[in-house]
């Protein structure tokens, strides 16, 4: 049996909120989700694809946190391909993403990428495919 890449798990603070980015915004499915009561949480994984075959995105919701999470130096970014860079971000921006770095080429040649951030402030790279 090969080894294979599950998922990436991020901390958010507003779980609904949340879902709602990345399903509506970024066209990812609600795979599934599940309320903890004994540990005082809740997981969602949202992706484009069942997850026997894909990559997901594990959010966590820790009940009754009040302070938002620092998201830290270490992490970097999600990245997502897009077919229209330009206006992916564009239909992003009418709905109030927040969009730090516009679409363009990369400084040093390459991909036209674009960076969003989710409700949380985690990085999203887009890059045009």
């Amino acid at each position: 049996m090969a080894n294979r890449f599950l998922h990436t798990m991020i901390r958010v603070m507003d779980m609904d909120k949340s879902i709602d980015f990345y399903t509506r915004h970024l066209g990812m499915k609600l795979l599934r989700r599940k309320d903890y009561p004994s540990g005082k949480f809740t997981l969602a994984f949202v992706g484009y694809g069942d997850e026997s075959d894909n990559a997901v995105i594990e959010l966590t919701h820790n009940w009754g946190r009040e302070e938002p999470y620092e998201i830290g130096t270490a992490f970097g970014h999600l990245a997502i391909g897009v077919e229209d860079i330009y206006g992916t971000c564009e239909k992003l921006a009418k709905e109030g993403i927040k969009i730090p770095r516009p679409a363009g080429p990369m400084a040093h040649g390459g991909s036209v990428i674009a960076f969003i951030e989710d409700p949380d402030g985690y990085k999203i790279e887009l890059i045009e495919r």
